[in-house]
């Protein structure tokens, strides 16, 4: 008899760790669905929230989504404009020139390609805010930047289609999705 009451013990005992390894398999799924689903439900109201952030803005999303990829992206994308060489105002008995070499930081590599496409037109535009300067306003660095600024805006507007906008001409900091983001110059030379 004492030998039947053993055998019963150990069937007795495995039915209770059956049942707690079912219990720990159920509560571990059950973690995991749920911070699954708090995890998606996050990543979804975040995408919701960036796409209201935008319209209120008043940017379309992909503009958005554009300015703040190129934030995001690798190297600085640089298109090289070929040398300019102009005679400047006179403002003084003495004849005036000015070699400027221009090198465009771009918002997207692609619109390099549009440079190309608008060379003549650019160039054109840039030789004459270059012909209006004097002599004393190239001779400063903020008579530098402003020139920048004036060469930026004046490039943006040509490559857009826009009119060309005076008042973000006088700012250093071009609008997020300009194509042209900013004008730095490899040379200046006045003479």
């Amino acid at each position: 008899m004492a030998e039947a009451k053993k055998t019963e013990a150990p069937a007795a005992e495995e039915a209770p760790k059956k049942k707690s390894k079912l219990l720990l398999i159920i509560l571990i799924a059950a973690l995991v669905l749920m911070f699954g689903g708090g995890g998606l439900a996050f990543f979804l109201m975040k995408k919701g929230q960036a796409e209201a952030e935008a319209e209120e803005g008043g940017e379309p999303p992909a503009k958005a989504a554009r300015a703040k990829k190129a934030k995001d992206a690798g190297p600085p994308v640089f298109a090289k404009l070929d040398p300019f060489v102009v005679k400047l105002q006179q403002g003084g008995p003495q004849e005036a020139y000015v070699q400027a070499v221009p090198e465009l930081r771009l918002l997207e590599a692609p619109t390099a390609e549009q440079i190309k496409s608008y060379m003549p037109e650019i160039r054109h535009r840039v030789l004459l805010i270059l012909a209006g300067k004097s002599a004393a306003e190239l001779s400063t660095p903020q008579g530098m930047q402003t020139l920048a600024n004036q060469i930026r805006e004046t490039i943006n507007a040509t490559l857009t289609g826009a009119p060309l906008d005076v008042a973000a001409a006088a700012q250093d900091q071009a609008a997020p999705d300009a194509p042209v983001q900013a004008v730095f110059f490899s040379s200046l030379i006045v003479q």
